[in-house]
């Protein structure tokens, strides 16, 4: 029997290994995949092609090719869109519910303390989400590429639904925990559930949009984010309304008004819960479902193939057949781990062999310290709504003025910073985002919250005295190149420069790292901003929040350029085989 030609089995896989990704688009493709002499010639070998590659780019190059706007699409982008609505009025509502509840528990209280919830119990509410976030990023992010975009999707969504109807009925046990635990507790399992929309909604919208409008439609959906943030407000002023005069009567009938807030939150999430559950996942994510089912298939023939010989080689005595005459001998060694064409394996990476290699783990962590580094300041940053609430002339006096007028009066001041800065931005960076691209934006982001970080930081007090009208404008422009800056790329990024069948995972990753950051402002830096006196310390932590972002605008260079290339094409197909 002539011997396998081991050279030609090793240079063709060499080769085969180390070719570029073809390009994406359906036209090269079908060249390739239609040429008379389907070869790649390294060396004077001739090699055979990776058919099965080309055609599935070829697939999933037409699917690109064939997304444009019908019902489908309007459906998914409706559901991803209010679910960031959703999401952004749970997280946001708890600022003003907080205020609502120093009135109705602490209205007793003497000096400083009256009408004022206690800095541990204020930090345990508002930070009780981010933990959830966290943890749900996480988990529901690893299921969705194992179980399913949609499925879990789904459940993330009931979740929330749940737990947003038993925080209103939050109260105190008779003996136990008291109303802030309690409410902690549901506000965690709250996160939970909002922590799958972010993984899951990024996967949904890349993988179903084309190459031409992925960014933009990414950013649409994140951005209702900031429809969220001024709904919030919104929606406690109409309720705060409706009970105006019994609450000026007795301020124990804010107990109502907090409970409504909460309540109205999962309205939205019941609106489109039927669109969520009939929901599929993409043609994408289920292609690649299809070839891992057939890679083990073909993985489990190889093993038995491969036992098969490995018997019939030792019933002879022989590991290798004899060579012949004409034919020079070739290493003992080589000649074991030659495996016939027919049953040579596509073995899929998985994610710890993916991520093991450095070019693929710095794009994680790019991603991750990024989004890190970003919600330190993002939500360190709003530690000064309430000094920019005043110097717009909304904060009142919590003592003086009427409980209705003063939480009113805070609703439109959060209403009024919303809308300088943090909605333009968000839209800006939609209509921007497929002609500057992701990684420019987020450069640019960076470095000017940098120098405005350091502006305000080192002349905190200076620009205060001096003009409350120039502190407002440099607090508007560092939320305005927040949003139209990294608060968008680090959410769309991490959507499309991953592997489809890690792409979930990765993201969840990345956006838990953000909630980390998140976690590390609220319960952290919150406890130092009153260091010698109230608001004595922003001013360093200002300072703080500029090095984060700086730390920020670097570890973008360990990112890819996804504007204008496939899913495909980013991550480099051939990279998740071996």
């Amino acid at each position: 029997m002539p011997l396998p030609p081991l050279v030609h089995e090793i240079e063709a896989q060499r080769t085969v290994a180390s070719a570029e990704l073809p390009s994406a688009s359906s036209d090269s493709i079908i060249s390739d995949m239609h040429k008379g002499d389907n070869t790649v010639e390294d060396g004077g070998v001739q090699v055979d092609a990776d058919q099965e590659l080309l055609q599935r780019q070829y697939e999933l190059a037409q699917l690109d090719r064939s997304s444009r706007a019908n019902w489908e699409m309007i459906k998914k982008l409706t559901v991803c869109g209010v679910a960031f609505l959703n999401d952004a009025y749970d997280m946001f509502a708890i600022n003003i519910v907080a205020m609502i509840l120093g009135f109705v528990y602490y209205n007793d209280a003497t000096g400083s303390a009256q009408n004022t919830v206690p800095k541990k119990w204020d930090t345990l509410i508002k930070i009780a989400v981010q933990i959830g976030c966290l943890l749900g990023q996480l988990i529901m992010g690893r299921l969705g590429d194992k179980v399913g975009r949609t499925t879990v999707y789904s459940a993330g969504l009931m979740i929330a639904i749940i737990t947003t109807i038993a925080s209103a009925f939050s109260s105190s046990m008779v003996k136990g925990f008291n109303v802030f635990v309690v409410l902690f507790i549901w506000r965690v399992l709250l996160g939970f559930g909002i922590g799958s929309d972010y993984p899951l909604t990024a996967t949904i919208v890349s993988e179903y949009a084309s190459v031409h409008n992925r960014g933009k439609l990414m950013a649409a959906v994140f951005s209702f984010q900031g429809f969220g943030n001024i709904l919030a407000p919104i929606v406690s002023i109409i309720v705060l309304a409706c009970f105006a005069q019994s609450v000026d009567r007795d301020v124990q009938n804010l107990d109502y008004v907090w409970r409504i807030i909460i309540g109205v939150g999962c309205i939205p999430g019941v609106s489109t819960l039927y669109w969520r559950l009939t929901m599929t996942d993409s043609e994408r994510f289920r292609h690649v479902n299809d070839n891992e089912l057939g890679a083990s298939d073909e993985s489990t023939t190889v093993d038995s193939e491969s036992e098969k010989l490995l018997a019939q080689q030792t019933s002879t005595g022989s590991t290798s057949p004899a060579p012949s005459p004409e034919e020079p001998a070739a290493d003992a060694a080589e000649v074991a781990l030659v495996i016939p064409d027919e049953v040579q394996p596509r073995r899929v990476k998985t994610f710890t062999q993916y991520f093991s290699e450095w070019r693929h783990l710095k794009v994680l962590l790019g991603t991750s310290i990024a989004w890190f580094s970003l919600d330190v300041a993002f939500y360190g940053i709003n530690l000064n709504s309430s000094i920019v609430i005043g110097a717009i002339g909304f904060a009142g006096d919590i003592k003086a003025d009427r409980p209705s007028r003063y939480i009113i009066r805070n609703c439109l001041g959060n209403i009024i910073i919303n809308i300088l800065g943090s909605v333009p931005g968000y839209w800006i960076s939609v209509f921007t985002i497929e002609r500057l691209g992701r990684v420019r934006i987020q450069l640019l982001g960076f470095a000017a919250l940098t120098v405005l970080y350091l502006i305000l930081g080192f002349a905190y007090h200076q620009i205060l005295d001096m003009s409350s009208g120039a502190f407002i404008f440099i607090f508007s422009l560092a939320q305005l190149f927040q949003n139209f800056g990294p608060n968008v790329t680090t959410f769309v990024i991490p959507g499309e420069v991953f592997p489809t069948r890690f792409r979930s995972t990765a993201h969840g990753i990345s956006a838990a790292m953000g909630k980390l950051g998140a976690v590390v402002a609220q319960g952290g830096f919150l406890q130092l901003k009153d260091i010698g006196g109230k608001d004595e310390w922003i001013n360093h932590l200002l300072q703080i929040f500029a090095l984060f972002m700086l730390l920020g605008f670097f570890v973008t260079f360990w990112i890819p350029e996804s504007k204008g290339k496939t899913l495909e094409e980013i991550c480099d197909e051939r990279e998740e085989y071996y």
